[in-house]
């Protein structure tokens, strides 16, 4: 998958009648279905089940069940609620007669009111002064655990460039946070409808969360010897936005403890407009 024509042809599911949809997957490099696009395949399901003036202001969700990269998912949209100015839908996504994650989110009409925000370091290296996921495998791929080589290796429709680069040849603790940038790769993305733009971005969102709880205690601890899984995710969106430039993910964590790890933050355009917030607690289990 390397086009954003292909994810979201990934995310937008076959229609089985009676609030029921089926997706597919693509891994991403590990061998269960990625948090991330089960998350936005049931937000396109429940989208589906909405009047078309109202759109997703909030999502929580749980991972159950490791996903089975061989086999459809399926989901089902329940309508709990649709009030005046608010929809309120809970999506269950199942495997083998198992629930793998369930979902509620609530969607909400467009309406004026007061504004404020948070804002980012405008002082941050600008992603035309950073190494990409994919300048980085080109040019320390040779250097790279076996691991780390062979998730960077795996194509993706996102180009992701982080702020700092750790080296993995002589890892050290770092600061609580993650600060990464990233675009869509390939042609133009104007025409694409606020709903679609809402999916990738819950898809994008389930990437480099967990870097931030890492950290702390990255000279003994990553990925290589961790048992990590998304236990939990949350988002908040605020504002329309656009995919013809690089957006900033940024997350810290205040906690790490019992063998979870807590990250927030949120996610600016470039210009520095706050357009979605989110929250994760991973399992991060040492391995013997």
């Amino acid at each position: 998958m390397q086009t954003s024509k292909e994810l979201i042809d990934l995310l937008d599911l076959k229609n089985l009648g009676e609030n029921n949809f089926s997706g597919n997957s693509y891994t991403i490099g590990s061998p269960h279905v990625f948090g991330g696009q089960v998350l936005a395949q049931a937000v396109n399901a429940a989208y589906r089940t909405v009047p078309e003036n109202r759109f997703l202001h909030s999502l929580h969700s749980y991972f159950l069940e490791a996903g089975d990269l061989t086999v459809p998912i399926n989901y089902h949209v329940a309508e709990m609620r649709n009030g005046g100015s608010f929809s309120t839908r809970r999506v269950t996504a199942s495997q083998h007669d198992k629930t793998i994650f369930i979902m509620a989110a609530s969607f909400h009409i467009k309406e004026d009111g007061f504004e404020h925000q948070a804002t980012f370091d405008s002082n941050i290296k600008q992603p035309e002064e950073l190494l990409s996921w994919d300048d980085m495998l080109e040019k320390f791929g040779d250097f790279l655990p076996k691991s780390t080589k062979a998730f960077l290796s795996v194509k993706r429709p996102i180009e992701f460039k982080p702020v700092r680069v750790p080296n993995a040849m002589d890892p050290k603790d770092l600061p609580a946070n993650e600060q990464v940038w990233f675009r869509l790769k390939g042609e133009s993305h104007k025409n694409l409808n606020y709903r679609t733009k809402q999916e990738i971005l819950t898809y994008i969102s389930d990437y480099n969360v967990l870097n931030a709880a890492f950290n702390p205690n990255a000279s003994k601890h990553n990925f290589g010897n961790t048992q990590t899984a998304s236990l939990d995710h949350s988002m908040w969106f605020f504002r329309d936005f656009d995919y013809n430039d690089w957006m900033l993910f940024s997350a810290e964590s205040p906690n790490a403890f019992g063998a979870r790890g807590l990250a927030k933050g949120n996610i600016f355009t470039r210009d520095g407009k706050l357009v979605a917030s989110f929250a994760q607690e991973g399992l991060m289990r040492p391995k013997n």
